[in-house]
């Protein structure tokens, strides 16, 4: 699997880094670079990347949101976000890659129309493009709406993650049948990229109960875990509701599943090569949510839960909320529950400080036995 070669800025960083790093670089590190890196990556450069269509005429797009598709996402999810503010009695929502504003448009919305009052909308995003269009679709929010570069050492809230777990780079590991070896990226004898691999001690977190066949591929989610123990070192009162499309660690790991999740998206195709387009398509691999869950569980906090999204927003109220709306707005609201579109394959998992309480989104449905 090799690139074609290019002298674009991007694709000069990551030779220049992959020669630094001694001629082979960790797929995390590529990821990392090819998706983040400042001005140049996927989420930091000026392309568009949300949007129902790919067409001109909508400056072109890579994929589509729940927030995109329906404004009832959002009313829903903030029907959970209301009673964890009251649970937790806390003031502050925190929103992490916040995309187009089109979230926190919806939740602030609906918190308003419900009462709920908040002191202020946080949104961690390390995107300047992406800020500059949530600013600019959020600017009657004035000064309620905050934009952080990183998290402070200690705050508190209500925490939401929509499709940012996915976006956070990961390790590939291949399986010959004999040993695992680490996947990284190397440059080829015409300077494109092309995969490599080299022995390590890393392995899925269940090589002893599952039998991996040869020439597997698959994923571990070091940073996505360090993500998770960050917010439960920060957070002193509050909750975190995290979506995304994955699964639980036994279907993760499954045999049937040895190609493993890693995906990427372009002009709303999919395709599993990350080395070509850089910095034009979205590298993303799935999500598993039983290392997740025990990453904020080891570091303090209560699991609320964890079910589907089909089940999440029908708790949180989404039948009503269907009752009353047109035809249309109902047909792209069915995208979110509908089992082969985001219903099952995208999840939610929960989690709060101290004991916890009783989270309307997971009153049906709860899967959290199969973590």
């Amino acid at each position: 699997m090799t690139a074609i070669t290019s002298d674009g800025p991007l694709d000069a960083l990551i030779r220049q880094a992959i020669t630094e790093a001694g001629g082979w670089l960790g797929f995390d590190h590529f990821m990392a670079l090819a998706l983040y890196a400042p001005g140049l990556g996927y989420y930091s450069n000026q392309r568009r990347k949300f949007g129902l269509m790919p067409g001109a005429k909508q400056g072109g797009s890579d994929f589509v949101t729940a927030p995109e598709l329906s404004p009832l996402f959002g009313t829903a999810l903030a029907a959970q976000v209301a009673q964890a503010l009251r649970q937790t009695e806390t003031s502050e929502v925190w929103e992490f890659g916040a995309g187009t504003g089109a979230l926190a448009e919806q939740v602030l919305q609906a918190l308003d129309a419900q009462g709920q009052p908040i002191t202020r909308y946080n949104i961690v995003d390390l995107s300047g493009s992406l800020r500059q269009r949530q600013a600019e679709r959020l600017q009657s929010w004035g000064d309620k709406v905050k934009w952080w570069d990183q998290l402070p050492d200690s705050f508190d809230g209500v925490l939401l993650g929509n499709e940012v777990l996915d976006a956070m780079p990961v390790q590939l590991l291949a399986f010959d049948g004999r040993a695992w070896s680490e996947r990284g990226v190397v440059l080829g004898a015409d300077l494109g990229l092309a995969f490599a691999d080299r022995p390590t001690e890393a392995r899925p977190p269940v090589e002893g109960s599952l039998h991996f066949p040869p020439d597997t591929v698959t994923e571990i989610h070091p940073q996505a875990e360090a993500f998770v123990r960050t917010l439960a070192a920060g957070l002193r009162r509050g909750a975190i509701f995290l979506i995304d499309y994955g699964f639980p660690e036994a279907e993760y790991y499954h045999p049937q599943r040895s190609g493993g999740t890693l995906m990427c998206h372009h002009e709303h195709r999919a395709d599993a090569d990350p080395l070509v387009l850089l910095g034009q398509k979205d590298i993303t691999a799935h999500v598993n949510f039983s290392a997740i869950a025990l990453a904020g569980q080891d570091a303090g906090l209560s699991v609320l839960g964890y079910t589907n999204q089909a089940h999440f927003l029908f708790n949180c109220g989404l039948v009503g909320l269907l009752e009353t709306a047109g035809l249309a707005e109902r047909v792209m609201a069915h995208k979110l529950i509908a089992e082969h579109e985001m219903g099952e394959l995208f999840k939610v998992i929960g989690f709060a400080t101290g004991d916890g309480f009783d989270a309307i989104g997971f009153a049906a449905g709860d899967r959290s036995h199969s973590l």
